[in-house]
């Protein structure tokens, strides 16, 4: 009976030391990925200003050939960009960052 409670005990104190530093260990993930959150928003941001910019050299490239989809690649070109800065913007304002 005596070593059926030491076994108890010493379950207990493992189980008790494993949720301490569970708790630590994600709050120390928490901090890290708000740390690299904002250089995330910011290379998203910047990845949409290079996209902006392929896509005017391309649509420019289609205009002057005189081709007759122009204004379906400008939209595409442009929605994309739009769409990486808008997803950077809701991601920062959905979690508060």
């Amino acid at each position: 009976m005596l070593s059926v409670m030491i076994i108890l005990l010493a379950i207990r104190q493992s189980v008790q030391a494993q949720t301490g530093s569970g708790s630590g260990g994600i709050s120390a993930a928490t901090t890290e990925v708000k740390g690299y959150f904002a250089v995330g928003t910011t290379l998203m941001y910047a990845i949409g200003a290079i996209v902006g910019l392929v896509g005017a050299v391309k649509v420019y490239n289609k205009w002057n050939s005189g081709e007759q989809d122009t204004s379906r690649v400008a939209a595409s070109w442009f929605g994309s960009c739009i769409f990486l800065v808008v997803v950077a913007t809701v991601l920062k304002g959905f979690f508060g960052v």
